[in-house]
């Protein structure tokens, strides 16, 4: 869902960007500008509204899982550093 709101904020904005360049002069160019992107943020305010945040608890603890499996990988490959230093150490 994430994906097809960020592509259709694309398109909206590449209308804009359509819309300023066919063939108008300046002062009209800037002002179709100013107008499009009016309606590209309005369309991004009417997308936000729609956005289902998840519950703090959910947050925490998803946090939490995450710094344990670092953690856990961070001391794993501590452990594997000292292993491989001392084997690599009877080589000579």
């Amino acid at each position: 869902v994430g994906l097809q709101n960020r592509m259709s904020r694309v398109r909206v904005l590449q209308g804009a960007i359509y819309e300023i360049t066919k063939g108008k002069t300046m002062d009209n160019s800037f002002n179709a500008f100013l107008d499009s992107m009016k309606k590209y943020f309005k369309g991004v305010r009417a997308e936000w509204g729609k956005i289902t945040w998840p519950e703090r608890h959910q947050v925490m603890m998803e946090t939490l899982f995450v710094i344990v499996i670092v953690s856990a990988f961070t001391v794993a490959v501590y452990f594997m550093d000292i292993i491989f230093k001392a084997l690599l150490g009877f080589i000579k």
